[in-house]
């Protein structure tokens, strides 16, 4: 099994590039089930769970091509199987997004309940309730979500009872060959939600408020084809960024939205980081600083993500002063706590919330990776730490950041994958 070896103590230091956002990715590569047409989709992250997501696709009867520069076009003429099996979904709860496009499109889908993370439950009812809504008869049976509709779908008035953003893009994508007009109310206004919805409207979709709470789909019959550019990762690029600040660097990221960011971006300010930016860059640079500690709490976009808060956890270890930092999203996402206090770090838990006390410095140490953004907070704190950190269980860093160590040794870290 693969592990990460970094020798911590150098300031991350120059330039690197952005790659595609997985949580846009791999709900565009699902939509592609509605296209009558060919579509090329661009800036694909090379990562685990896009594989895992076109070999779903693949399974159905897609057919998938791959150029040197990660640009997939894709062909859903030939689908025949409209079955999602556990082996594939159970490493992957995003899976659950071909639900509604298989269900508008075809009339049918079987999908296996999602697995993924262990970082908190992630209740499927809500796409269920939506997929009903819309006409569907759908029934959980043996562990598989099965769901019919003998016409085409109906447009509705759905409100989410709470914000979700699978849910959201489910429903989008459901509602875009449905007959007559949708509206989602409480809708999920995450970036990668608007990218989907900007994605099926370059096909011919009619979707608009994507991004409010409100999103208003009219039915069409059929989408056709065309070519997208998925947007960046603001996930990856706060990780960078953070690991700019815990390490007292300079760095500059490219191929970056900088305002699909702000919250990440205000609280590295407040930690004493000097920012400035671009149409598509972000520049950071600590002036050889000790970070100090700021306060968290995470929420739905435009709040402080959840898929941040291990990272930013990580910087409270080593910085100057204490921090609380609260998880509102998920009630299980703190499992890199016992693994980062290995590392030295002064943590307690209590309840939702997490009290920092920062050191002056972490120790390396053998770690285990528990879930995609903890592998990420870890290696940050591999970055930092006197002597050699041992990273365990990398795969989950995998399904979430390109090449990372070949990106952090661009930077300056001394880091390898091991075998």
């Amino acid at each position: 099994m693969d592990k990460l070896i970094i020798k911590g103590g150098k300031p991350l230091k120059g330039e690197i590039r952005i790659s595609g956002a997985k949580n846009a990715a791999l709900p565009i590569l699902a939509a592609t089930l509605l296209a009558q047409e060919p579509v090329t989709i661009a800036n694909v992250p090379h990562l685990q769970d896009v594989t895992t997501m076109m070999r779903l696709l693949g399974s159905m009867g897609v057919h998938l091509s791959v150029d040197d520069h990660m640009q997939i076009s894709v062909n859903s003429s030939g689908v025949e199987n409209f079955y999602a099996p556990y082996d594939l979904v159970k490493t992957m709860r995003a899976s659950i997004v071909v639900l509604g496009p298989l269900l508008a499109r075809y009339g049918k889908a079987e999908v296996s309940l999602p697995g993924g993370c262990a970082i908190g439950s992630r209740p499927v009812d809500i796409h269920i309730k939506g997929m009903k809504a819309l006409g569907a008869e759908v029934e959980v049976e043996n562990g598989y979500i099965k769901a019919s509709a003998k016409k085409r779908l109906k447009g509705t008035d759905f409100l989410f009872d709470v914000v979700t953003v699978t849910g959201t893009e489910n429903l989008i994508m459901a509602a875009c060959l449905a007959e007559g007009q949708t509206i989602l109310r409480n809708a999920a206004l995450e970036p990668e939600v608007e990218d989907l919805a900007r994605f099926l409207n370059t096909l011919g979709a009619k979707i608009s408020g994507a991004g409010s709470d409100t999103i208003i789909i009219d039915g069409v019959e059929q989408l056709g084809g065309g070519h997208y550019t998925v947007l960046p990762d603001r996930i990856e690029a706060g990780t960078y960024l953070v690991g700019a600040a815990m390490t007292r660097g300079h760095i500059k990221i490219k191929n970056i939205d900088p305002t699909i960011m702000s919250a990440v971006l205000s609280k590295l300010r407040e930690a004493g980081a000097e920012i400035s930016q671009g149409d598509n860059w972000i520049e950071l640079t600590m002036n050889q600083d000790r970070p100090k500690a700021v306060n968290i709490f995470t929420n739905p976009y435009p709040a402080f993500p959840t898929d941040m808060q291990a990272q930013m956890m990580a910087l409270n270890t080593v910085a100057e002063g204490v921090a609380v930092v609260t998880e509102n999203v998920f009630e299980n996402r703190f499992m890199h706590v016992q693994e980062l206090q290995r590392m030295g770090a002064k943590i307690e838990l209590k309840g939702k919330s997490a009290t920092c006390w920062g050191v002056e410095k972490l120790t390396g140490a053998p770690v285990m990776a528990t879930d995609l953004r903890a592998s990420a907070s870890l290696v940050l704190a591999g970055l930092v730490a006197d002597g050699e950190t041992v990273v365990d269980r990398i795969y989950h860093v995998d399904r979430g950041y390109e090449r990372i160590e070949e990106k952090l040794t661009q930077l300056g870290a001394t880091i390898r994958r091991d075998s």
